[in-house]
């Protein structure tokens, strides 16, 4: 479980991509002597368990499906090595929680449309693909790229959010081009919500006898 609050950044020193797998090495060494072997991390929004540790870098094994649905494997406009990544370790007791619930399940790619200036901030723009477009919500929470963002404007399934100075520097947010892939998570709540309905768990149940006017005879 993660916040979607970035706390470091590394560099992808290497990136060995299969069909049916691979592994990714990053120099994280602000993070680095805090990890352990097994554990996970997110890393551009996808959780990772590492799997080796050494000198400031750390490993983590890729499998098929996560090169197939995450920008690992996206091609020209995927991560490549030197592309710099977001890091951020799992949620602990007694940590602050600033974000929004954050799985590191990585639904789909989408692809940055914009990155324009306006004062101090910057407008972040990125196109949906269509089977998504149901998880956006406008004022809604969104993970770019592991950043627990809000969608601040959305039109003809581009999801702009509005980007503070200290998220532009402490994110690799200032490093994103027009077409370039991004990893999208949706609200886990919306999609519980989706499941349920889907799966008419409300259908068996008696229709509410409750009302408006009954609920403000009792003090609502």
């Amino acid at each position: 479980m993660f916040t979607g609050i970035i706390e470091h950044l590394g560099t992808i020193e290497a990136l060995d991509l299969k069909p049916d797998g691979g592994r990714i090495t990053i120099h994280a060494p602000s993070v680095a002597p805090s990890l352990v072997v097994s554990n996970s991390i997110a890393v551009n929004g996808c959780c990772l368990t590492i799997v080796d540790l050494h000198h400031a870098r750390f490993s983590a094994d890729l499998s098929g499906e996560t090169i197939r649905k995450t920008s690992f494997g996206a091609g020209a406009a995927g991560l490549k090595q030197g592309a710099r990544v977001n890091l951020e370790q799992p949620l602990t007791a007694g940590k602050e929680f600033g974000g929004h619930f954050v799985l590191g399940h990585v639904d789909t790619i989408g692809h940055v449309t914009h990155l324009t200036p306006e004062g101090e901030n910057w407008w972040f723009g990125v196109q949906v693909p269509e089977e998504f477009v149901r998880y956006v919500v406008p004022k809604g929470s969104i993970t770019i790229d592991g950043i627990s963002l809000t969608v601040a404007r959305w039109h003809n399934n581009i999801a702009e959010v509005a980007v503070i100075p200290y998220t532009y520097e402490h994110t690799n947010i200032r490093d994103r081009k027009p077409g370039d892939a991004v990893n999208l998570e949706g609200d886990v709540i919306g999609k519980y919500v989706e499941r349920y309905m889907k799966a008419g768990t409300f259908s068996a149940r008696p229709e509410s006898q409750l009302t408006v006017a009954h609920l403000i005879e009792e003090g609502f």
